[in-house]
């Protein structure tokens, strides 16, 4: 097998029970970008986005957490949990800054791109809207999901926001109207979402099926099947290609353009529930039932981050450093 078809994934410790979703902050000038990552065993964990490295466990919640985001700036990250809260942090100190209370539990939180808001969704079939300037203020509401919502997005331009739901259905509301302007359905209720970089396109897996669209006009661009059920995808920033996770406890790697499938790694050794580009499309984060996070290289055999390769058809990726017991380890897969 020649070397550029060896995957060293970066495993990150930590997490004891399935992670369930993870989100990506910007590129941060000096800073590199930031990584988060929602866990069942309740302990949601930041991390440097390059590297996995752990730096903090926003410690709080009385339930498992099934939703995590950043800003862009990653001095706030938001969770959502089965304590029937979603709490708002201080990414620096670690601290809660609000704690949102819910009548059930809360699956998905988003910020707005100004930060000034958050948009959670819950086993109540609501969307809700915070504002962060005014915390006490009675949130928006949005009603329509006839069963249990578990994804929910703002769109770029902060004017509308996306939700899908166990009702089989993707739904865009405009937010100043409070008003549902779009519902499309889909093949089944384990959906998720995902928004490309640039903000242009929706990714939203349901099935068997990964569709993509617009995110001006809601339409459809394309949509492709694969053979298994997957439970996330993920479009690179180059729109070059998208990788996606589920229930055969595989990574895939496949052509945007065509839809055929390019690579895939048996790295799990459970069901992927969330992957994720980052946002230099360097690399490619999981989380599965396995209670493992693990980081992806997009282009194998750069040197990025711990993956420093050398001219050695024999040698494969090493760590750019040495790392401690409790650092991310380094752990070959092969196509």
């Amino acid at each position: 097998m020649s070397l550029t078809s060896r995957q060293s994934a970066i495993s990150c410790p930590g997490h004891t029970r399935p992670v369930v979703h993870l989100g990506f902050s910007e590129v941060i000038q000096d800073h590199g970008y930031f990584m988060i990552s929602a866990c069942k065993d309740g302990k949601p964990m930041l991390r440097q986005g390059e590297t996995g490295d752990w730096i903090g466990t926003f410690d709080g919640h009385k339930g498992a957490v099934w939703g995590a985001a950043l800003n862009k700036e990653a001095t706030r990250a938001a969770t959502a949990a089965a304590d029937f809260t979603a709490k708002v942090w201080d990414s620096v100190s670690g601290q809660a800054l609000h704690s949102f209370a819910h009548k059930h539990i809360v699956k998905a939180v988003d910020f707005s791109k100004d930060s000034s808001r958050l948009l959670t969704g819950s086993n109540e079939k609501l969307l809700r809207i915070y504002d962060l300037n005014n915390p006490e203020k009675d949130p928006i509401q949005f009603s329509g999901h006839e069963d249990n919502i578990r994804n929910v997005l703002f769109l770029p331009d902060d004017k509308t926001c996306a939700s899908c739901g166990d009702d089989k259905t993707l739904r865009i509301w405009d937010i100043a109207s409070n008003s549902e302007v779009r519902k499309i359905p889909l093949s089944c209720g384990n959906a998720s979402m995902d928004l490309v970089w640039d903000g242009s396109t929706l990714v939203v897996t349901h099935g068997k099926i990964v569709s993509f669209y617009d995110t001006a006009s809601f339409e459809e661009i394309k949509s492709f099947a694969a053979e298994t059920t997957l439970n996330s995808a993920s479009l690179s920033p180059d729109k070059k290609t998208y990788v996606a996770g589920g229930e055969d406890f595989k990574i895939y790697k496949f052509s945007y353009e065509d839809g055929n499938e390019e690579v895939s790694y048996k790295g799990h050794f459970g069901p992927v529930h969330c992957v994720r580009f980052s946002p230099d499309g360097e690399l490619y984060a999981s989380g599965s039932e396995d209670g493992t996070l693990r980081l992806w290289q997009t282009n194998v055999g750069k040197t990025y981050g711990l993956w420093k390769w050398v001219d050695d058809s024999e040698t494969d990726a090493v760590p750019a450093a040495e790392r401690d017991a409790a650092s991310p380890q380094v752990v070959k897969v092969e196509s």
